[in-house]
């Protein structure tokens, strides 16, 4: 069995100590041969300390040459990361301000994968590091010679190139990168769907900016690739700034609005597509601002979402919902559930404590998710829904139209409830090919033992197709917008009047 040898490696504490061991060792050799000198009576003892300082000397070079070896290891480990063997963040400062001092562009580009906790959560973190490396080995193949790529932590990755054309050049390649990534990697066996979102900023001779500024936009930039959709590059622009400061301001306010209890809610009946009767009726969230700038929930909700405060908003809204719909009879509750709530794993416990503190019956209670809810993160929502089921509670898919559920995508579901969107009723008012499609929907949402609800209707025409097409339920402004609890309170004691004159008669 042969060893190969290995140069001598010390740590940095090793350094100091070693050479002090040394020193300390040759000079009580050098005291003790000092004392045997005089006791022998040795006439000179300049041979022996002349060889101990020669043999000092000897070591002090060997330990220097090693110290030499380590310390440019240590500053080479402190300029890559540990996993990717990549240049880390440090690195990419040091190289966008040499860039600089050319005087020609540099562009930066810092690329985040899409679901990457995803799958860290279903493979677990040895699998997300073999993922790590494989997608920062595309990155490097996109990169070619032309431009650096880094790994600045986590699932974040960056690309810098320098010269006249850096942006356009750079742009491509991760243009290149996305097109590799629209198909699931291999990864230790398996197919792993992961995306990436992009941004791009520059710096140039006239509007030169320090590589941290280069950093912070390029990230506000992928921010906005996250925003608008994914899987896609997006350029740093001024007005982003702005965006986000209004962004920072909206939350701000909904986490005060919250505490202020500013927030209310309106309910939207939705009515039997036979005889016209209140049979359900749907939570929707408002936010009454007194004179400031309106804002509707297309615009907030999103910030709550993104901000992890639809938790305790939605939280208010189940528990309010729940507490007016006590007094509605046998009445149904709709009430919708964000992506954002589906993921988090509080969300059934919060549930159930609702349910129990309340007393409100779980059969009345209607859950409504999107597509979009569920394909996020599919394992986890049918894990969460199945708990939700399991209260007695029902799930409808809401929108249903308007994305890419597929027939094994309902069957998986199992939802109880099929909500058709507007814009599908709209469409198959004067479309062939949108009554088909329409026609087919109800259909399988049938054979799927699902009743079918038709969302948006405002029109007499559009209530007579969508009742002879066979849905259940119709809601819309035809016959009732979205109002107060008291509201609510009125039309059903009118209903149930009417219902006990007819009976009486």
């Amino acid at each position: 069995m042969s060893h190969t040898a290995k140069p001598l490696r010390l740590t940095p504490v090793g350094l100091v100590l070693v050479p002090l061991a040394l020193a300390c060792v040759i000079t009580g050799v050098a005291v003790l041969a000092v004392s045997l000198n005089h006791r022998l009576a040795i006439v000179s003892p300049a041979p022996l300390l002349t060889a101990t300082i020669l043999v000092y000397s000897a070591l002090l070079i060997l330990l220097g040459r090693s110290a030499v070896a380590n310390l440019r290891e240590l500053e080479s480990l402190s300029l890559r990361d540990t996993l990717t063997r990549l240049p880390n963040r440090c690195a990419l400062h040091v190289d966008v301000e040499r860039l600089a001092e050319s005087g020609e562009e540099v562009a930066l580009a810092l690329i985040d994968l899409d679901s990457f906790k995803q799958v860290n959560d279903h493979y677990g973190h040895a699998l997300g590091d073999q993922l790590i490396e494989h997608c920062a080995q595309m990155l490097v193949e996109a990169c070619g010679n032309e431009a650096r790529c880094y790994r600045l932590g986590g699932d974040e990755f960056a690309a810098v190139l320098g010269g006249k054309v850096a942006g356009t050049i750079l742009e491509g390649m991760c243009r290149t990168l996305l097109e590799r990534l629209a198909t699931p990697v291999t990864v230790a066996g398996r197919q792993i769907a992961v995306g990436a979102s992009i941004g791009l900023a520059r710096s140039t001779a006239e509007h030169r900016v320090p590589s941290s500024e280069l950093l912070r936009r390029s990230d506000v930039a992928m921010y906005m690739s996250k925003r608008g959709g994914k899987m896609r590059c997006t350029w740093f622009n001024e007005t982003f700034d702005r965006s986000r400061e209004r962004v920072r301001e909206i939350e701000d306010e909904i986490r005060t609005a919250i505490a202020a209890g500013e927030f209310a809610l309106a309910y939207q009946p939705l009515v039997d597509a036979e005889d016209g009767r209140i049979v359900a009726v749907e939570a929707l969230l408002r936010w009454p601002r007194g004179e400031r700038m309106p804002l509707g929930p297309n615009v907030f909700i999103p910030v709550a979402e993104d901000s992890g405060l639809i938790n305790p908003l939605g939280q208010w809204v189940l528990r309010q919902a729940v507490c007016d719909a006590l007094r509605w009879d046998d009445m149904t509750l709709s009430v919708n559930i964000s992506a954002a709530q589906l993921r988090n794993p509080e969300f059934p416990i919060k549930l159930g404590e609702v349910l129990e503190e309340t007393g409100f019956p779980p059969h009345r209670l209607e859950l409504e998710v999107t597509e979009t809810c569920l394909v996020l993160d599919p394992v986890v929502a049918e894990r969460t829904l199945d708990v939700i089921r399991a209260f007695g509670v029902r799930i409808a898919l809401d929108d249903f139209g308007t994305g890419y559920a597929s027939i094994g995508f309902l069957r998986r579901f199992s939802f109880e409830k099929l909500k058709l969107d507007r814009s599908l009723i709209e469409l198959a008012s004067g479309d062939e090919g949108s009554r088909a499609m329409m026609l087919s929907s109800i259909a399988l949402a049938r054979a799927l033992n699902m009743s079918v609800t038709a969302e948006g209707v405002e029109t007499e025409a559009q209530a007579e197709l969508v009742r002879m097409a066979g849905c259940d339920q119709i809601q819309g402004w035809l016959y009732h917008r979205a109002l107060p609890a008291a509201e609510i309170d009125r039309l059903i004691a009118e209903q149930n009047a009417k219902r006990a004159g007819e009976a009486a008669a």
